[in-house]
């Protein structure tokens, strides 16, 4: 049925006042014994695809999640593997072209058509790390994109943080961006109004109140019957975005956080069914080609699930940008990839009587880009990609061939990662400019590839939209000094401590030969109790010495701790550069306009002893 606009708008207004905010408040928790013997209801069949049931008891409420995770503010239709999804039919492996904001709310739309009861949720990361048209303006265009489509809830992710808390709070209240860099741009479509849905941030409070950031949770009520979302973000967020920004945040365990407000939305509000949005996941193994599977699920994803009470009946999972559907402990706990290739299709049947969960029926569909595309949406991006069209389109250089992530980044073997590292010890060698002996890249921050052939410059030219797509963050290219042993205690702490095998890609001064043995054998482990697997370390083709002082160039976010490198916040005599890391690779591939184009660089750099 195509609704009037008017009757719609009254209907979002009525749904608005039924939305109850979750409360987030100070002091203690309420331990008590809850004596009301509340019994867990089994999930009935979980199954992969739809399940249509008929004929069901007057008392069944049905209602429908959509779900999505780590967007990314992927606006267009991602190139590459970004927007490719495989999965077997009728039992061939297929690859499947998917994602692209007008196709994706084309399926949200067709798949809430006659559905009375229908929410749109996501687990977090649709903002941050994203391609040029949402983040040459502050991501302004995602969030007004999700208004559109009409996002529900969004539980908050990592990258929500990676421009801090005051700006995260700005994409739900709206205003300008107060200070925004060039080229970037803020309200370059007129007001920016801020998130018509709600970002839910269980597990994140500031330090100086205790509250929380954003509520956390929101009860929403269909038929009577209420449902409790409960959202947040990984508990190791903070090693993984800028500190500067959230130095007032602390991010809570995932598992008491949820256990803490499920107890409270049963006690305080009567509700008995309960959703997770949760910015973490996990991965199968081996991975699968097929969308709704699950094979040995392995990641912080499983003990999470495990350790929250059985109050909660659904979790909407993200972080790994992994497709599953899986059962843990008896719930089930999905997962949509990433880039807005896949929405999970979940089909809930809540007990009248109980208002507890009684079937759910999820499924993993294709956001094919075969469908009409939605005029809406195709008019919200053509304005801004005509806005950002001056400044995307200009070419910054030529290459020779694809300059690719790999698929094996814990091996070290990134040819893009690379090319960046060099471009940053070029900026950074001169005596002025920090007098760099190296430079290391950390893997997840290479954000794209660079494409020989594709659409936005032909036959090997690249634009600065595409090479902004590949470094979107601002990071601020920064040189420290280590002795040779602290430089060795670095190149340790890629496999033992948190960082867990996050293999930084060098410049083309540096080379070593690492153990994969004695790598595998100190993952996870701290740093002291291990011996290092690194040898045969070389800088500018000479030995290091364990004395000598060597300058090292790294984003701020690495020079910082992220990614759980605590030994590169020992680095001294600390200097920066006076703008982004982009302009570093800009500024890299410049003379390759006139001159001879530029290749893949030898990922020989690494070592590696089997």
């Amino acid at each position: 049925m195509r609704m009037n606009r008017p009757l719609l708008l009254a209907l979002l207004a009525l749904a608005a006042l039924l939305a109850l905010p979750g409360v987030a408040f100070a002091g203690g928790r309420d331990d008590d014994d809850d004596d009301r013997g509340h019994g867990h209801h089994g999930h009935g069949h979980h199954g992969h695809g739809h399940h249509h049931h008929h004929g069901h008891k007057k008392k069944d409420v049905k209602v429908q999640l959509l779900g999505l995770n780590d967007f990314h503010g992927a606006l267009e239709p991602p190139a590459g593997s970004g927007g490719r999804v495989t999965d077997v039919v009728n039992g061939q492996t297929v690859t499947i072209d998917a994602g692209g904001v007008e196709y994706f709310a084309t399926h949200v739309r067709a798949l809430e058509k006659g559905v009375k009861n229908s929410l749109v949720v996501s687990a977090g990361d649709l903002i941050g790390g994203t391609p040029f048209t949402s983040a040459l303006f502050h991501d302004e265009p995602t969030i007004e994109a999700m208004n559109k489509i009409g996002l529900d809830i969004n539980g908050v992710g990592n990258h929500e943080f990676d421009e801090g808390e005051q700006e995260l709070l700005r994409m739900q209240r709206g205003g300008c961006h107060p200070n925004p860099a060039p080229p970037s741009e803020t309200c370059a479509n007129g007001r920016f109004r801020g998130a018509k849905f709600d970002f839910l941030a269980a597990n994140v409070v500031r330090k100086n109140t205790g509250r929380t950031l954003f509520p956390a949770y929101e009860i929403r009520k269909f038929d009577g019957v209420k449902i409790g979302f409960i959202g947040m973000t990984l508990e190791g967020t903070p090693s993984i975005v800028s500190p500067s920004g959230i130095t007032n945040l602390e991010f809570l365990d995932e598992a008491d956080t949820a256990n803490r407000y499920a107890r409270e939305l049963r006690r305080k509000h009567d509700v008995e069914a309960i959703v997770v949005l949760l910015h973490e996941g996990g991965a199968e193994n081996p991975l699968s080609p097929q969308l709704n599977d699950c094979n040995n699920i392995t990641g912080p994803i499983f003990d999470i699930v495990t350790r929250t009470t059985d109050d909660v009946d659904l979790f909407v999972t993200g972080h790994s940008h992994q497709e599953y559907n899986c059962v843990i402990d008896g719930r089930p706990v999905t997962s949509a990839m990433s880039n807005g290739r896949l929405i999970t299709d979940i089909d809930l049947e809540l007990d009248r009587r109980s208002e507890d969960v009684e079937e759910v029926s999820l499924n993993n569909t294709v956001v094919t880009r075969t469908v009409a595309k939605a005029p809406d949406l195709t008019s919200l991006l053509t304005t801004y990609q005509q806005l950002a069209a001056p400044i995307a389109g200009v070419p910054v250089g030529q290459i020779s061939a694809s300059i690719v992530r790999e698929s094996a980044p814990f091996l070290g073997r990134n040819a893009l990662g690379n090319l960046i590292a060099d471009a940053q010890l070029a900026d950074t060698d001169d005596a002025a400019r920090g007098d760099a002996d190296l430079a290391l890249m950390n893997p997840g921050g290479v954000r794209a590839d660079l494409v020989f052939d594709s659409p936005a410059g032909s036959g090997g030219q690249v634009t600065y939209g595409e090479a902004f797509a590949v470094q979107p963050f601002n990071n601020i290219v920064t040189t420290q000094s280590f002795t040779g042993t602290q430089l060795l205690e670095v190149l340790k702490d890629q496999w033992c401590g948190g960082a867990a095998t996050n293999v930084l890609l060098p410049s083309s001064t540096l080379t070593y030969t690492y153990d994969r043995s004695d790598a595998v054998a100190i993952a996870g482990q701290t740093c002291s109790e291990v011996n290092n697997p690194v040898s045969n370390v070389r800088v500018g083709g000479v030995a290091l010495d364990p004395n000598a002082t060597y300058r090292v160039t790294t984003n701020n976010f690495l020079a910082d701790g992220g990614d759980s490198f605590a030994s590169l916040t020992a680095g001294t005599n600390r200097t920066t550069l006076d703008d982004f890391d982009i302009d570093s690779l800009v500024r890299y591939l410049e003379p390759t306009l006139t001159g001879a184009p530029i290749g893949p660089p030898a990922t020989d750099r690494i070592t590696i002893v089997e």
